[in-house]
């Protein structure tokens, strides 16, 4: 299917979130994440099934000033 990730059109395998993470080599630890602009707790990535169409952010935390 096709999606959105970090603005970026993918064809992907995954059929949720958890496993978006584990296709895209993210352990899922230290990352935020959001389905269609709504955040999306680590606990329920693997409940939250992708749609094709979907967008899909990941976001790394970083340092600085």
């Amino acid at each position: 299917m096709t999606i959105t990730v970090n603005g970026h059109k993918r064809q992907v395998r995954a059929r949720d979130l958890a496993e978006l993470l584990h296709e895209l080599h993210h352990d899922g630890t230290g990352v935020a994440t959001a389905r269609n602009h709504e955040f999306v707790r680590a606990v329920d990535r693997a409940k939250t099934l992708l749609q094709e169409g979907d967008e899909i952010e990941i976001v790394t935390p970083q340092q600085g000033g």
